[in-house]
């Protein structure tokens, strides 16, 4: 989950921060941004609605890229 840090840096939280706003432990969320372990759906979601983002796009990884190209179509 390579999003998952970026968008939580774009907050300037800290994976304490995060943790607190979605009800998810810390320990959790740094082996799911180091990819140690995969959320599930309703984890992934307590995510996405922390960080206010969808969640395609917190899993879409190249998200940027996919609208960049559906804007050039």
């Amino acid at each position: 989950m390579k999003n998952l840090g970026k968008l939580r840096n774009e907050k300037k939280w800290s994976q304490k921060k995060l943790s607190e706003m979605a009800g998810v432990s810390q320990t959790y969320i740094s082996e799911l941004e180091a990819g140690k372990k995969h959320p599930t759906v309703p984890i992934a979601q307590k995510l996405a609605t922390a960080l206010g983002v969808s969640l395609s796009g917190l899993l879409n990884e190249n998200e940027e890229l996919d609208s960049l190209n559906s804007q050039a179509s």
